[in-house]
C-alpha cells in the first residue's frame, strides 16, 4: 500500500467500534475524548437511520461516550441530503422513525402518501404489513424506491433483528424494483461525511467492525481503513474477503497515540 498522508480526521462506526450490546467498548470514552481535544474534525457514523442526532447523543452520553450533535452521521442525514440534492423540494412516502422523518423535513421535503416522488424505507421497530403494502402499490404506481440502509439485520442484547435490508428485499421480490441505498457501504455515505467536515480523503481514517460495510465503504472513498476487533468481523474472517484493511487492530484503545 502507498504512503499516506497523516491522518487530519477521523471517521469511526459506532456499533461494534464504540459501543458493544449497550456497553461503551474499553477506551472508547478516552478515544472520544481524544479526538474533541486535538481539534481535528471527526464524525461517529451509523447505518441505523431510527434515532436523530440528538438520540444518539443522549444515548452516548449515558454510556460514558461525549459526542455532540453536529459530531454524528447517520444514514438518515445522508439519504436527507442525498434526495435534496437529487429532486430538491420534492415529496416522500417514509416507512421509518424520527431519525428519517427528521433528516427530511430538514431538508424541505414534504411527507405524503400522495403520488409522492420516492418510497423511503429506513429502519423502524414496528414494520406494518400496512405500510409495506402502501410502499408496494405507491412504486408500482412509479415512485422511486430509496432504501438508507442495505443492513439485513442489526443488533439487540436479546440478539439479531431483522432490519431495513430484510423489508427492502420483500418489497423488491414484491414490485420487481431493487432500490437504491444510501448507506454503507455506499461509499457516497462516506464522501458526504467527508464534506460535510470539510475533510480529504488522503488524510482520513475510517474505522470499523465491519469488513463488508465499514471497510468496503471506506476502501472505495479512497480512505485510510482500520478494522477493529471488537464488533461482528473476526482477524480469520477478514482474511477471506478480496479486499483488506489498512491494517488490523484490538480496538479503538490502540489508537490513543495517533489522535
Amino acid at each position: 500500500m502507498h504512503d499516506r498522508k497523516p491522518v487530519q480526521s477521523w471517521l469511526t462506526d459506532m456499533d461494534g467500534v464504540l459501543v458493544h450490546e449497550g456497553q461503551p467498548v474499553p477506551g472508547a470514552p478516552e478515544f472520544i475524548n481524544r479526538m474533541r481535544a486535538s481539534g481535528k474534525p471527526f464524525l461517529v457514523l451509523t447505518n441505523n437511520s431510527i434515532y436523530t442526532p440528538r438520540d444518539l447523543t443522549a444515548r452516548l452520553s449515558r454510556m460514558g461516550l461525549d459526542v455532540p450533535e453536529e459530531s454524528i452521521w447517520s444514514s438518515a442525514l445522508a439519504t436527507g441530503q442525498f434526495l435534496a440534492d437529487q429532486r430538491p423540494g420534492g415529496t416522500a412516502y417514509v416507512i421509518g422513525e424520527a431519525g428519517l422523518t427528521t433528516a427530511l423535513h430538514a431538508v424541505g421535503y414534504v411527507l405524503t402518501d400522495f403520488a409522492p416522488d420516492y418510497v423511503v424505507l429506513g429502519e423502524t421497530r414496528t414494520y406494518s404489513f400496512e405500510a409495506i403494502t402502501k410502499a408496494v402499490r405507491l412504486i408500482n404506481d412509479g415512485a422511486r424506491f430509496i432504501c438508507t440502509n442495505p443492513d439485513v439485520t442489526g443488533p439487540s442484547v436479546e440478539g439479531a433483528l431483522p432490519a431495513a435490508g430484510s423489508v427492502a428485499a420483500m418489497i423488491s421480490k414484491a414490485t420487481g424494483v431493487e432500490p437504491y441505498f444510501v448507506g454503507k457501504p455506499n461509499p457516497m455515505m462516506m464522501r458526504s461525511a467527508l464534506n460535510t467536515i470539510n475533510a480529504h480523503s488522503e488524510s482520513t481514517a475510517m474505522i470499523g467492525d465491519r469488513m463488508d460495510t465499514d471497510i468496503l465503504c471506506g476502501l472505495e472513498a479512497g480512505l485510510e481503513t482500520i478494522l477493529v476487533l471488537t464488533g461482528i468481523s473476526t482477524r480469520t474472517e477478514a482474511e477471506r474477503y478480496p479486499y483488506r484493511p489498512s491494517r488490523i487492530v484490538n480496538s479503538v484503545a490502540d489508537l490513543l497515540d495517533e489522535v
